[in-house]
């Protein structure tokens, strides 16, 4: 297999690529409606009712929380959203969604309904079962890899240092 076609068969190269594409496809989408993919994303994970604590927004769209912090300044900026303190808790402050917010908001959850329509129009039901599957112990593996149980660092750093031996070794 050439070197090309073993990147595609990557389990990450293939996530990325296909993600990228789909933001690609969003992006496009939304410069229609005055709205970026992030902040679709964004606009999705905001209660309509009673707005969403802003502490609770990046760990739903798996943001670091210095990311999501510009993409909510530049959402109130454009008037998307407002930063009100919650009513029972005044340090909690809470990210609702303006009028406006709430047009874009339905704009981005129209773009996310069809394309899974579109997706699930041309794949059978038991093989978006499995691919719901995958995705999980995709996600379960990087959740062990990213907590102390799991010894991914280091597994990865020896291997990363036999390699270079075997080229040393190799160059004698």
């Amino acid at each position: 297999m050439q070197e090309q076609e073993k990147k595609k068969r990557s389990v990450d190269f293939a996530l990325k690529a296909s993600w990228l594409a789909i933001a690609k496809m969003y992006n496009l989408l939304g410069e229609k409606h005055g709205i970026t993919h992030s902040t679709g994303f964004v606009l999705l994970n905001i209660n309509q009712e009673e707005g969403t604590p802003a502490t609770k927004i990046a760990p739903l769209m798996g943001m670091e929380a210095r990311s999501l912090t510009r993409i909510l300044k530049s959402m109130e900026k454009e008037g998307l959203i407002l930063r009100q303190a919650d009513g029972k808790d005044r340090r909690k402050v809470m990210i609702c969604l303006t009028q406006e917010g709430r047009i874009r908001r339905e704009a981005a959850r129209q773009a996310v309904k069809t394309f899974n329509q579109q997706i699930v129009a041309q794949i059978e039901p038991e093989k978006l079962e499995h691919f719901f599957e995958v995705v999980q112990i995709i996600n379960q593996t990087t959740d062990k890899n990213l907590s102390a149980e799991g010894n991914f660092v280091e597994v990865v750093r020896n291997k990363v240092e036999e390699s270079l031996n075997q080229r040393v070794e190799l160059k004698k």
